[in-house]
């Protein structure tokens, strides 16, 4: 006698059947590993993370800005994020 979950489908079809598909026999099964993601240096996460903040900020960066924002990308994760959250501040005193 089988099981409802291994009732393969038919070519009978009788109005409101509901054919199950067999369940997965884990032998047949890939062993696929996920791809691995192209991991950027932190320049470069430095560098995309700057480009972002800038125009975000409504500072669009000019082809010559390139250079400056080359060399604060190349600083340490901590100078970059001071750099980033300089620019998403706003003073209060501006805002009046």
């Amino acid at each position: 006698m089988t099981t409802p979950a291994t009732v393969l489908p038919t070519t009978h079809r009788a109005a409101g059947a509901d054919f199950l598909l067999p369940l997965p026999d884990p032998a047949q099964r890939l062993d696929i590993a996920p791809p691995a993601r192209a991991l950027l240096t932190s320049r470069d996460q430095h560098r995309l993370s700057l480009n972002a903040t800038l125009t975000t900020a409504g500072i669009p960066p000019h082809p010559d800005d390139m250079r400056a924002i080359d060399a604060l990308s190349a600083l340490d994760d901590t100078v970059a994020l001071a750099v980033r959250r300089w620019l998403t501040s706003r003073p209060t005193a501006l805002l009046g």
